[in-house]
């Protein structure tokens, strides 16, 4: 018997992807695009094409695995369920009797579903203060920046449309969170302009009015520069700013001091470019600016993403139609709202990373804080940690580290669909259920629906959410969850009034778009209005205006390292894969198969490399290896290293050969950090390329 199911694609990366199912006596044979959905008006990506070779794999985990040999030694014995959570509990509640219940950590991957909540009403249940993320390197220093500055994060009006779009950061047409490709249909149409702001070109780079390519991550001063040109040459929104801005008059003197003469050499952006993205931005109204995470990725992240905020604000371009709007509250529980438990003492504890101000705020410990305080013991012993969802041996700098952080834990359990480098280095591993396997709440530009179960798991595998609910329960917590994913998704629907059974009959929940809704109550912020002078970040010892600090071990940062290392390191997503996940799904190797370096021709031939060689990129902290692309139009100086590879095919002896070509070992977790955020400086290090 077949069916075409039409439902969402919620786990393959961070957007919500209509898509329409072929299932065949229960098994999911082919996935295409809706095109009545409006999220992605039948785009769909490879990552979604590939969900039945994902869900189908023969290698999928459907069994708890205990580890019986020594760790990353690749010897395990298949166990019953019941065992695994027996052994996880007795576990747990050994060390958190030793040593407290702040020496458990939990890791938490990439935002795909409500997995989180889940991860953190756990640690409150526990009462640990210790949620692990790389959230200080994705998303959380715009969402913070933009809740001091302007109080919520605004996203790009693509309905209306803007008349100028400013892509900065994030390569668009290849990339589904935050608005997948078909939004970009309306402003094509309407003779929407374009800002690209990359050091790759992108596709859009191609259609854009101007493109700037700055040296990777000096972001914000190039976007304290444009500032600067819109304040000097009178192009901000005076009725905007004198109505709903504070702070201004110290800004404008603080701005001063970064006239785009000056800042053109330290980012490579040449000043006729600076003044012309500033011009076209400020004066082609409404604007919006789409961001992506690359700006997440420096020690100066939260004032540069901060400083970007400001370019919507002075030019009145906040919750307006085709500008940046802020969508509505949506009737349900908040992630945070959903973690908290009557009487943890999770929160009076103290956090792993919490001189880290504003990550303490959103309970993130940075993900380099974790690896660095288990090998410290500092602030105090850290024993056992549950992963779920993440392969931090891939995904978090200095990887190294990493390692030998989890070759010290007591207790280590990872939750997950495939072997991984990380999972070898378990003591406990569970079999996760993947999209389609279980029930699920998908939230998209604004709005929320259902995404109901479709096919049954393989085996033993649950939900991540499922596998929390039996870790708690027996450990004594059950009462705190439920016994279905439907059943705790009413509990997060129940502020709206609704069920999941009832918003599977509405299908999706938009509320309308309203805009200036501040003409009504303000801005979320403590003044009512958008803060360029924040005095709460004063007050917390952080600096009140974007000032830009430059990151260490960059050209300007340690200039002395220049002569061995003359390069520039950065980055960019593979649209094949999503971080490090999918490398052993045979249709996405087909259309990436290795890891590849892009460096300009001119520089490939002056160190004597031609196109397809294998060569080392080497950092101080270490190097790997990686094939060889030439790319004419990159800068000179900068190199692009392929992120997130191992080698599931050449199997786990020595972790899937996770060090030949793992960016992350080149990256460093030492100081200096964003002072905000913790986040480490993972762009525009020094480098060096040579023949492998």
């Amino acid at each position: 018997m077949s069916d075409l199911i039409k439902t969402y694609c919620s786990r393959l990366c961070g957007g919500a992807c209509g898509i329409l199912v072929k299932v065949v006596d229960g098994k999911v044979i082919g996935v295409q695009g809706n095109p009545d959905c409006a999220f992605n008006e039948g785009y769909i990506c490879p990552k979604g094409r590939a969900l039945p070779e994902l869900l189908n794999h023969p290698d999928r985990l459907t069994t708890p695995l205990k580890r019986i040999g020594e760790k990353g030694s690749a010897k395990w014995q298949a166990i019953p369920a019941d065992e695994a959570l027996d052994t996880i509990a007795g576990k747990l509640q050994g060390h958190m009797k030793r040593s407290g219940a702040e020496s458990v950590l939990l890791y938490e991957g990439a935002l795909k579903g409500l997995e989180r909540h889940f991860i953190r009403r756990l640690a409150s249940v526990l009462g640990t203060p210790n949620t692990v993320s790389t959230d200080d390197a994705c998303h959380a220093p715009r969402t913070l920046a933009a809740k001091y500055t302007s109080g919520l994060r605004a996203y790009p009006d693509y309905d209306y449309p803007p008349k100028c779009l400013m892509v900065w950061g994030r390569n668009s047409l290849q990339n589904c969170s935050d608005g997948p490709p078909a939004r970009f249909r309306t402003a094509f149409d309407q003779g929407t302009r374009f800002i690209v702001v990359d050091p790759r070109k992108i596709s859009l780079a191609s259609r854009a009015d101007v493109w700037l390519k700055p040296r990777p991550g000096s972001d914000g001063l190039l976007a304290l520069s444009m500032l600067n040109v819109i304040v000097d040459e009178n192009l901000y929104d005076h009725d905007f700013v004198d109505e709903w801005v504070l702070g201004f008059d110290q800004f404008r003197a603080f701005i001063a001091g970064y006239p785009p003469n000056e800042v053109a050499e330290r980012t490579w952006v040449p000043e006729s470019q600076i003044r012309q993205a500033a011009r076209l931005y400020a004066t082609t109204k409404p604007a919006a600016i789409q961001w992506g995470n690359a700006l997440d990725q420096t020690s100066n992240a939260f004032q540069a993403c901060r400083a970007i905020v400001m370019l919507e604000a002075l030019t009145g371009n906040l919750d307006v139609p085709g500008g940046g709007v802020f969508p509505d509250p949506l009737p349900m529980l908040s992630a945070a709202e959903f973690a908290r438990v009557a009487g943890s003492p999770a929160t009076t504890r103290r956090a792993v990373g919490s001189q880290y101000t504003l990550a303490a705020e959103m309970g993130i410990v940075p993900s380099h804080e974790s690896s660095r305080a288990i090998l410290e013991e500092d602030p105090y012993p850290l024993r056992a940690a549950l992963i779920f969802g993440s392969n931090p041996l891939l995904a978090h700098a200095n990887a190294g580290t990493v390692y030998q952080a989890f070759k010290k834990l007591d207790f280590l359990v990872v939750a997950e669909l495939f072997m991984t480098p990380t999972a070898e280095m378990a003591d406990i591993v569970l079999p996760a259920a993947a999209d389609l396997e279980y029930d699920a709440l998908v939230k998209n530009q604004g709005c929320i629906a259902a995404h109901p179960k479709i096919v049954e798991p393989p085996g033993a595998c649950l939900s991540d959410g499922q596998w929390i609910s039996r870790i708690a329960e027996r450990m004594g917590g059950g009462q705190h969850f439920w016994e279905s994913d439907a059943a705790a998704i009413d509990a997060i629907l129940g502020p709206g009034g609704f069920t999941f059974e009832q918003l599977s009959a509405v299908g999706v929940y938009a509320p309308e778009t309203r805009y200036q809704k501040y003409e009504e109550s303000g801005f979320e912020t403590p003044s009512g209005k958008v803060e360029l002078f924040s005095r709460r970040l004063d007050d917390l010892g952080l600096d009140p205006l974007p000032t830009y600090h430059e990151p260490g071990q960059t050209p300007f940062g340690r200039p002395d390292l220049i002569e061995e290392y003359p390069l520039v390191l950065t980055n960019g997503k593979n649209p094949y894969f999503y971080h490090a996940s999918h490398r052993n799904l045979p249709g996405l190797r087909r259309l990436s198969p290795e890891p590849l370096a892009e460096l300009h021709p001119e520089t490939a031939a002056r160190l004597g490399l031609s196109q397809a060689d294998m060569v080392f990129i080497e950092t101080p902290q270490g190097k790997i290896k990686q094939r060889l692309r030439v790319n004419a139009d990159l800068d000179p100086r900068v190199v692009i290293v392929a992120l997130g590879w191992w080698f599931p095919e050449r199997g786990p002896v020595d972790l899937y050969d996770w060090r030949e070509a793992n960016l992350n070992l080149l990256t460093d977790s030492a100081p200096p950090h964003d002072p905000a955020m913790g986040s480490p400086n993972l762009r525009g290090l020094v480098c060096k390329v040579y023949k492998a």
